[in-house]
């Protein structure tokens, strides 16, 4: 990966019920970072980062992990908020959600410095992508953005939007998965993204779930809906097939 900002690094082995999975510290300035590598696939395999919802690493971004790891790719949780930051209720995690997307250079810096632990971690650099959910997609459509050398982006029930900002290049594959439903992203918010990927002439796909509304995917949230769910991982994995075949 070029012009990745080098980081400190340590390891130790923790206890997570799935394969042999180390605590990565790293370092975005003085701030303190902690991620999970799964390097159960061996070195050299294909490479996926997982950027959680707002709350920060949790049961599902874990989840995905454990089961992309029997895929035969290496994983990397993005820790974007930091030691110390983790939110505790919905209130403070709107509040630290809130900060990186209104300071999308933060939160593209934080990506990359996982997609660095992730390549350093035994990922190939080039068979590289990157997946969200909720504020974690976001955060997948942030890393496409910024150009980032990854093949590409998946953002599952993401914020569309990126602000004033204007339309630039779209280089990696991108793929949406949206519950029809969802109540946090506005018609606005959808069209003008498909204005962006098109402007951009982007290889992008954007599936919609019948009656699936924000957090489909989540089975802790109100919002579970099980076969878009089931749906939705089916069509992740077509996806990363397609992109490291």
């Amino acid at each position: 990966m070029k012009n990745l900002i080098m980081s400190i690094l340590c390891f130790c082995i923790v206890d997570s019920g799935f394969g042999q999975v180390k605590t990565i510290n790293y370092q975005d300035g003085d701030q303190l970072l902690k991620g999970l590598l799964n390097n159960d696939a061996g070195d050299g395999a294909p490479g996926v980062l997982i950027l959680p919802a707002w709350m920060g690493i949790d049961d599902e971004a874990i989840q995905a992990a454990e089961q992309l790891s029997k895929e035969g790719y290496i994983t990397f949780v993005a820790d974007i908020y930091g030691e110390g930051n983790k939110p505790t209720n919905a209130s403070e995690a709107g509040q630290q959600a809130g900060k990186y997307k209104n300071d999308y250079e933060a939160y593209q810096r934080r990506i990359r410095l996982a997609l660095e632990q992730l390549v350093r971690g035994g990922a190939s650099p080039r068979r590289l992508a990157v997946m969200g959910y909720c504020f974690g997609g976001t955060g997948a459509l942030e890393a496409a953005r910024a150009g980032f050398e990854v093949q590409g982006v998946i953002s599952i029930h993401g914020g569309l939007g990126k602000g004033t900002r204007p339309n630039g290049p779209l280089k990696t594959k991108i793929l949406v998965l949206h519950g029809a439903a969802d109540p946090h992203v506005s018609a606005d918010e959808v069209a003008n993204f498909r204005s962006e990927v098109e402007n951009a002439h982007a290889d992008w796909q954007m599936i919609y779930y019948a009656d699936a509304k924000h957090a489909f995917t989540n089975p802790a949230s109100p919002d579970f809906q099980p076969l878009a769910a089931q749906r939705s991982w089916k069509h992740l994995i077509i996806f990363l097939q397609e992109l490291f075949k």
